[in-house]
């Protein structure tokens, strides 16, 4: 239920600085809501809109005060008469980049949910909205945050979108939103974490270093859901043969979702798929043509019963299965093409002969609910009136992202995150990860993680927890609830 009690944030500028520079100003709604949980009614304050934000300007070593450069969208939810002392804090945001924070808000961690359907049973338009008991909010504040470009987020006037669009840039404003809302808040002392999906991990990695270093803020863990901390693993192109040995325990999982490994488990065909791809099937890639043709037909034979798919296919491949082409080909014979995001979707192949598939079924069952789904949550729950568009993705901002930092070199940030978990010895990490994950898949991240240059001392800080879904594994109910208890377990845990 809500109380649909508003007031206007917005704060007065600041005397000391120049009218002048003052050109836009925080626009929150505040709205007041409880939420039936499972351990009792949670009384909440939701603050939604946007905030500026802002960057301190120097020119020739003179101060000249601060000027707007965005104004950032977040949505934040804090729970009714609690001691921030005590009380814990979760920034999240997705990835993309270029993704807003619909996804993590509306599909686990918020108090509302999506009502979609799911795989084979997926609902019409217009989709629903609902109650999430499991919500996050039971043991910690939620701040969601929308990258500029992202959402409704947008740069002020007169300044540049793609200013923001690049690994550092993006990290630098997202922490400044973070250290504007603490401060603003009061909430340094509250314990606090980052809840990123996919890129979103990759910008939690960056900004748990530059948070730490940059501002003294120490965390007390990160969410990663759906990880992606090296590139190299899912880059087919450039990096050799390693990413096609990271895909091939994914790929199983997809064959025995479809039907392809009757009678076995999951569990044990994954332990397969995990164990050929770091040995045999690794030596055999290395190999290429010093392969003999008895060594080269039954590593075809392993792999195409592996993955599903006919050994004419693998042996023509060259042993070598790059994924989009993956998901096209695997249940072609059916006029199917398998989900990306979550290869439990299916959807019809617009062409037989296609290379790969035209579109990811999966993104298409879950970009119009999600975005419904919010807008509507948005303006008739949290109180928003802008009607300026909601972008869901950027337009433009993953095909012009800058990684310059990278130059000539794979997107890495396994190195910024052991330097914080070096210099922080109690920053925790929870990774989650989904069988049917074909963007970020399982065994990719935890050959990332195996990798963190950390003493032994501090492997008992990360926590592995798979789920029998996706992506987006909490589009599936029964991942949904167990993520929600998992999460929950870690912030407790780590508070």
């Amino acid at each position: 239920m809500t109380e649909t009690q508003r007031s206007d944030d917005s704060p007065k500028p600041d005397s000391t600085e120049p009218a002048k520079e003052v050109h836009v100003a925080d626009e929150l709604v505040t709205t007041h809501h409880t939420l039936a949980t499972p351990g009792g009614e949670l009384a909440y304050t939701a603050r939604s809109g946007r905030v500026v934000l802002w960057e301190e300007q120097v020119e020739d070593h003179v101060y000249r005060g601060r000027k707007a450069r965005a104004q950032v969208a977040l949505t934040a939810y804090t729970l009714d008469g609690a001691d921030p002392r005590e009380r814990p804090v979760t920034f999240a945001f997705n990835g993309g980049p270029g993704s807003a924070s619909v996804w993590l808000h509306m599909g686990v961690l918020g108090p509302k949910r999506v009502v979609m359907g799911d795989a084979g049973e997926l609902l019409p338009p217009p989709y629903g909205v609902e109650d999430n008991p499991e919500s996050l909010l039971a043991v910690s504040d939620l701040v969601f945050i929308d990258p500029v470009s992202t959402g409704r987020s947008r740069p002020v006037e007169g300044r540049k979108a793609k200013d923001f669009h690049g690994f550092t840039a993006d990290i630098e404003s997202v922490a400044e939103i973070i250290r504007q809302w603490t401060t603003a808040e009061g909430r340094w002392l509250s314990p606090k974490f980052l809840a990123g999906e996919s890129y979103g991990t990759t910008r939690a990695a960056g900004l748990a270093q530059h948070l730490q270093e940059e501002l003294g803020m120490y965390l007390n863990g990160l969410l990663l859901i759906s990880s992606v901390l090296d590139f190299s693993t899912a880059n087919f192109e450039r990096s050799g043969d390693r990413a096609h040995a990271m895909y091939l325990p994914f790929y199983a999982a997809t064959a025995w979702r479809h039907g392809f490994h009757e009678g076995r488990s999951l569990e044990e065909v994954v332990d397969e798929a995990r164990a050929y791809a770091a040995r045999d099937y690794a030596y055999a890639l290395t190999r290429g043509a010093r392969l003999t043709a008895e060594e080269r037909a039954e590593a075809v034979a392993t792999v195409a019963r592996l993955t599903g798919l006919s050994e004419d296919y693998v042996s023509r491949a060259d042993l070598r299965i790059e994924h989009w082409r993956y998901f096209g080909e695997l249940l072609r014979d059916r006029g199917l093409t398998v989900g990306r995001l979550d290869s439990r979707f299916t959807g019809p192949a617009a062409s037989g002969i296609a290379e790969h598939m035209d579109a990811d079924p999966s993104m298409d069952a879950i970009l119009g609910p999600y975005s419904a789904a919010y807008q509507h949550y948005l303006h008739h729950d949290l109180g928003v009136r802008d009607t300026g568009p909601y972008h869901v993705f950027g337009k433009g901002v993953i095909e012009h992202w800058s990684y310059k930092e990278f130059e000539n070199a794979p997107v890495y940030v396994i190195d910024r995150l052991s330097r914080a978990m070096r210099q922080n010895p109690h920053l925790a990490v929870h990774l989650a990860y989904g069988w049917f994950d074909g963007a970020t898949p399982f065994s990719a991240a935890e050959d990332s993680v195996a990798h963190l240059q950390i003493p032994e001392s501090l492997r008992s800080n990360l926590e592995h927890r798979y789920y029998e879904a996706g992506h987006m594994m909490y589009v599936h109910e029964a991942s949904r609830v167990a993520q929600s208890a998992d999460l929950a377990d870690f912030v407790r845990r780590r508070s």
